[in-house]
């Protein structure tokens, strides 16, 4: 009875009812927006340094060679010597070390020279096919294959560079040798090689750019004949010196390795030894201003909406007096009269917060497929971090209990003779 009194009380002024209403579902959206975003971004990028101490790479921003070689997201600060890296990659600290070669891709994914310990990093299992064994195998990532329709035994050309616009090398087909498993994280939207993958591609575009005509013969060469095409695997797979990689993921045994290999790279090569944890750290602590600046402009627009939903109480009270009068004659208690208030205003926050939460789901969902085309990265519209939004709902319910307080007590103490008296 009371639920049913209390709804169409609340309508019996729509302009100042869907007032409060947008104005909660604002402040609740940009929340809940924020929640979202912040529990799954640190949840991500959390997840992709697991087993990374330092990263090995040439000098510049250690935050570029972090975001370029841990979660592909930027371009590399350039390339080191392979040879140098592999005396610091057989250091007694070191416990495992992985090379990567970046350069190509396919459609706007990146191409990946590296070893099978990188799928074994992430769990990534090759779920259909094989894992890569010969020059130009690839295993593709899970959400490539998804949205590409890439199957096993396929062939495609990378283009040059990182833009999936780039110079398409016709030189070398690459064969889909597996399909990797859904892991969650950044391998999903990778393609795997070998690095001599990477090294030869490389020389054939710098051969071609120097030879244009012999580029062209030599285009028609490698796709019609398979034994001279085995041929370059071979010499690609045992040509190591002078080549080049972008970088390696260092784990260490213990935590000396940590605490001074920066300082003996930097003093003693030209590379750099970055450590993710302190530059996402940094990074988390450069967006953390912007989050809590938007939460705080969050919070003071759920506050106008507490002082609109006073205000529509407080104003109708006068005209709703005699309504109260009549409910006390027909028997209601002073008690009953006070949750009725209460109750209409904890009803407009409830059907605002569930307003709200559907619109900041729906905004994740539009960022999601933005971020997916521009970095790779998806969110998750339909998680749920209860303890941060519980705490979100709660708040929502005591701005409704203290809008509603002043109104609530009056509705309480009105004096029914006087009231019917001046009717």
């Amino acid at each position: 009875m009371i639920v049913k009194l209390a709804w169409k009380n609340i309508w019996f002024k729509p302009l100042n009812t869907i007032l409060s209403i947008i104005l909660l579902t604002a402040s609740v959206a940009i929340i809940s927006l924020l929640i979202l975003l912040q529990e799954q971004f640190e949840k991500q990028f959390s997840s992709n340094i697991d087993g990374v101490d330092v990263v090995l790479g040439a000098q510049g921003s250690p935050l570029q060679l972090i975001l370029s070689s841990v979660y592909q997201v930027d371009a590399p600060t350039g390339n080191i010597s392979y040879d140098e890296a592999k005396t610091w990659m057989k250091h007694p600290f070191v416990k495992s070390a992985i090379p990567l070669a970046f350069g190509d891709n396919y459609r706007g994914f990146k191409i990946v020279g590296t070893t099978p310990d990188y799928l074994e990093k992430y769990g990534a299992t090759v779920l259909e096919g094989k894992l890569f064994q010969k020059d130009f195998e690839v295993v593709i990532g899970s959400e490539i294959a998804k949205k590409l329709n890439i199957k096993v035994g396929d062939k495609f050309f990378g283009s040059h560079g990182d833009a999936a616009e780039g110079e398409v090398h016709e030189e070398f087909a690459y064969h889909v040798s597996g399909i990797a498993g859904p892991t969650g994280k950044v391998i999903d939207n990778l393609i795997l090689c070998n690095i001599p993958s990477v090294w030869a591609m490389h020389d054939a575009h710098e051969h071609a750019e120097e030879n244009p005509e012999h580029g062209e013969e030599g285009h028609i060469h490698f796709e019609g004949d398979e034994h001279e095409h085995h041929d370059h695997d071979h010499q690609a797979e045992t040509s190591e010196q002078g080549k080049e990689i972008t970088a390696v993921l260092i784990k260490f045994r213990n935590k000396m390795g940590f605490v001074t290999w920066p300082r003996l790279i930097a003093q003693n090569t030209k590379m750099q030894a970055a450590s993710p944890a302190i530059e996402i750290n940094r990074l988390f602590s450069l967006f953390g201003i912007g989050l809590q600046a938007l939460q705080y402009l969050a919070y003071g627009i759920m506050l106008i909406s507490g002082i609109s939903i006073f205000i529509a109480l407080y104003t109708t009270l006068k005209e709703r007096k005699y309504e109260f009068a009549l409910l006390r004659v027909s028997g209601a208690s002073r008690l009953q009269l006070l949750n009725l208030v209460l109750f209409e205003s904890i009803l407009l926050c409830v059907v605002g917060f569930i307003f709200g939460t559907i619109v900041g789901r729906v905004a994740l969902l539009l960022i999601s497929s933005s971020t997916d085309q521009e970095y790779k990265m998806t969110f998750n519209p339909f998680a749920f971090v209860w303890e941060k939004e519980g705490i979100l709902f709660l708040a929502a319910i005591f701005v409704g209990l203290l809008a509603a307080a002043i109104p609530a007590v009056k509705a309480y103490r009105l004096n029914i003779s006087k009231t019917l008296a001046n009717a």
